[in-house]
């Protein structure tokens, strides 16, 4: 008995060995990255500090100018975190009303998903989103600035997103559908109790991943001059001003720290759900 404990002991120590070495070399991956990081943040500050080096002129930029407008270009946060919020709730409800119909056996509903997968897929953002801004009023359809462009990138993404909801569907054995039906659950019951949970756990990385590359595609929004979101503001000012470069890079460190945020959301997301399979 005593060998049994001392072996169990051993090999508990071994695990633990083990462990702490993964983790051990996990952090100086980590450290490593992050100096790297630094290096190249450093240069790229370097690159546009105006300074000379080895005969090379830098960069020199405006910095009173952005003093003085970094406060209103910043107040398009607030509608480009909004337009995308809006934008990634309808597109995740259009995602799964699609994926649902190209998983159908009624022919009717299966060609009107796939109709408008494809007619969304095979026209440019672009082009949809000036369609919702100047030819639906044609139509008798006038939406303010921010729902046209909350529909135009809402039913660009479910278009695409579809395809994530489809997999995530399939993705759910055909054993467990049959029995919860054994059981006695009705086809809706098993779709909102069995199948749904685990497509979500399954479709939710994809679609956050999806969420980050709207908001950066919300700048789309401003060609229109209906929406004063980050993008137009910075165009405003900068055209205004003559002073275009410093108004862009301002928006561009606007939408890389959004973009950074929501990354690391993600992968905290990614992280809490990689749970359940371990």
């Amino acid at each position: 008995m005593s060998e049994i404990i001392k072996e169990e002991g051993s090999n508990k120590s071994r695990g633990e060995l083990l462990y702490e070495s993964q983790q051990r070399r996990k952090r100086q991956f980590n450290t490593s990255v992050s100096l790297a990081w630094g290096f190249f943040l450093i240069i790229l500050i370097y690159l546009f500090s105006g300074k000379s080096f080895l005969g090379f002129n830098t960069i020199k930029l405006d910095i009173d100018f952005i003093r003085q407008n970094m406060a209103f270009i910043a107040g398009g946060l607030y509608e480009t975190l909004l337009i995308s919020v809006l934008s990634i709730i309808l597109a995740t409800f259009l995602a799964l009303i699609a994926a649902l119909g190209r998983l159908s056996t009624s022919p009717p509903i299966y060609a009107l998903s796939t109709f408008y997968v494809s007619l969304i897929r095979g026209t440019p953002l672009y082009l949809q989103i000036f369609f919702c801004f100047l030819a639906l009023p044609q139509l008798g359809i006038v939406l303010p600035g921010l729902w046209a462009g909350v529909l135009a990138l809402g039913v660009n993404y479910g278009a695409y997103m579809s395809e994530i909801f489809r997999a995530g569907l399939a993705s759910v054995g055909k054993g467990q559908r049959e029995a919860a039906l054994a059981i006695g659950m009705t086809p809706g019951q098993t779709l909102r109790r069995v199948i749904m949970p685990q497509a979500l756990r399954f479709a939710i990385p994809p679609m956050w991943n999806d969420f980050i590359a709207m908001t950066k595609d919300s700048a789309l929004v401003a060609a229109t001059g209906f929406v004063h979101e980050i993008m137009w503001r910075a165009t405003k000012v900068g055209r205004a001003k003559f002073n275009n470069l410093e108004a862009l890079i301002m928006a561009a460190i606007f939408y890389w720290a959004m973009t950074l945020i929501l990354t690391y959301v993600q992968g905290r997301i990614e992280a809490r759900l990689a749970r359940g399979d371990r």
